[in-house]
């Protein structure tokens, strides 16, 4: 950082944006590297903006703490508090599994779903570690074993076989071997809660930073159902894709039937019994704050029936609202739904503070520094300096290299570090970079700098092939019953086929979709 900020300020660069991508390096440096927590490092941001006096005053700093995403993701949260208390995450994977999984691809691709759906709504780190220890629940039983192959096992036997997998249903000896449906089903729940994500905003951390970032950069708004609408697609066309791949090409399933699995998800269902009072009331504050979140989007619907100050009042505007005042963000406002859930969580007698605050205050403080780093980039013109001088030699190339060389550069950073960390670095970078390619794009430069960071920021969740890459990575290779080369091999071929995927999927709602969404 030093280095940087001491070094003479390059042409079309100030000072104080060179200050800027100084901060940016020591960030990303020890996002990087992880020599401290990722939390810790974004604390370190609004220090360093206004001790280095790019920010004449620390509350302008600590803005980005205050976001409303910041907001949004700590409802999020907390419903997601309520629903994993009373098992209703648990009952709806349950149930899914009993409906669905009645042969072996057809119950990887029931975790999948349960998993992908979860994910939206409940976080994609939530789900993940929710999912897991069922999947291996359901592992023992197709399995008809009661230890699973393990790393730990595997490395400890020097005479294992260097084969990725066994066919299944192997000789279960001390050591058990790796079968294809236990690296399929384990792999497909990582990959399904990282890909579901996509779908909602709140449902993984990029999506979140995205949104902060072109607030504060561009004073553009994503509504709750607008990214849906964005993001599910995706989800729906990727989701299969990695399903098939898993259980056909590279990990088919040898084991002729699963009847056992589905008996024993029966059970356990019947045994949870019906959701008590309160946990019927979490669902039903759940479904309503999901309902008005997707209804929020729906203005230009109701547009048609509703007077000029209900419409102002219920979706947001300038004019007079029914409460005789003039200008409304909108009863229906997805961050203002989303707090709204959680004193009613309270008041429906469903939760204790201490339940709702047990929630990884780390990711939020991490929005706060990433959204507090991308106004300072924007605020100094240092991503505008950073756009033309290391993406300037893209301008003219043809649309579709564009989005591939989006989406690769943003899987490779992050599978060296994290999604999280690779959005806040690049998204205000991608934001920059329309003023550069409009003219490429046959855009203007603020449709191009959304579709450019929108693109980038849908790719950081389909890095598959390192644990450190995404939370859901994490946690399933955590767990001790996937080995890093399974999740490497079969990540590194995804990575390969989903960057050409996504390239091709982002171009077409790019052309047929996106114009009619986002500009």
């Amino acid at each position: 950082m030093v280095a940087i900020a001491a070094a003479p300020t390059p042409a079309g660069l100030s000072v104080a944006g060179q200050y800027a991508i100084a901060t940016m390096f020591f960030a990303g440096f020890l996002w990087v590297t992880g020599t401290l927590p990722l939390a810790v490092t974004a604390l370190t941001i609004p220090v360093l903006l206004t001790g280095t006096g790019i920010y004449n005053s620390m509350d302008t700093a600590l803005a980005g703490f205050a976001d409303h995403i910041v907001f949004l993701f700590l409802a999020g949260f907390m419903l997601a508090n309520g629903i994993q208390k009373y098992d209703i995450d648990r009952r709806i994977a349950l149930y899914t599994i009993a409906k669905m999984g009645s042969s072996p691809r057809r119950l990887v691709l029931a975790i999948m779903i349960v998993t992908a759906v979860l994910s939206m709504w409940v976080s994609n780190t939530a789900t993940a570690a929710m999912m897991t220890p069922i999947a291996v629940g359901i592992l023992t039983q197709v399995l008809d074993r009661d230890d699973l192959a393990s790393s730990q096992e595997s490395a400890a036997d020097a005479d294992v076989a260097d084969a990725d997998a066994v066919p299944d249903g192997g000789a279960v000896g001390s050591t058990a071997d790796f079968t294809n449906i236990q690296i399929s089903m384990l792999l497909g729940t990582a990959y399904a809660a990282s890909v579901g994500g996509v779908g909602t905003i709140i449902g993984t951390p990029p999506n979140a930073i995205l949104v902060g970032q072109l607030n504060a950069i561009l004073d553009y708004e994503i509504g709750f159902a607008e990214w849906f609408l964005v993001g599910f697609p995706v989800v729906v066309v990727t989701l299969p894709l990695i399903w098939f791949l898993l259980t056909y090409v590279l990990y088919p399933p040898e084991i002729p039937q699963v009847d056992q699995a589905r008996s024993i998800a029966r059970e356990q269902l019947e045994a949870e019994g019906d959701l008590d009072p309160r946990g019927k009331r979490v669902a039903m504050i759940f479904a309503a704050t999901a309902g008005l979140w997707m209804l929020g989007g729906l203005g230009k619907v109701f547009e048609p029936f509703l007077s000029s100050a209900w419409m102002t009042t219920l979706f947001g505007g300038d004019k007079m609202t029914v409460l005789g005042v003039e200008g409304h963000q909108g009863l229906l406002y997805y961050v203002m739904v989303g707090v709204a859930a959680v004193p009613a969580l309270v008041l429906a007698d469903t939760m204790e503070w201490d339940e709702l605050v047990d929630i990884d205050w780390g990711t939020l403080l991490l929005f706060g520094g990433g959204i507090s780093l991308a106004n300072a980039l924007a605020d100094t013109g240092a991503t505008e300096w950073i756009a033309e001088t290391v993406f300037g030699n893209l301008v003219g190339a043809p649309i579709v290299l564009v989005i591939g060389a989006v989406v690769l550069l943003v899987i490779f950073l992050t599978e060296m570090t994290s999604n999280s960390a690779t959005t806040s670095i690049i998204v205000p970078i991608l934001i920059s970079l329309g003023s550069v390619f409009s003219a490429t794009l046959g855009l203007t430069d603020f449709s191009t700098a959304l579709f450019l960071s929108v693109s980038g920021a849908i790719a950081a969740s389909f890095a598959f092939a390192l644990p450190v890459a995404t939370p859901p990575n994490a946690i399933v290779f955590g767990s001790g019953y996937i080995k890093q080369r399974h999740m490497l091999r079969t990540g590194l071929i995804l990575n390969a086929i989903m960057t050409v995927i996504l390239t091709g999927i982002i171009w077409l709602l790019f052309t047929f979709v996106w114009p009619h969404l986002l500009w």
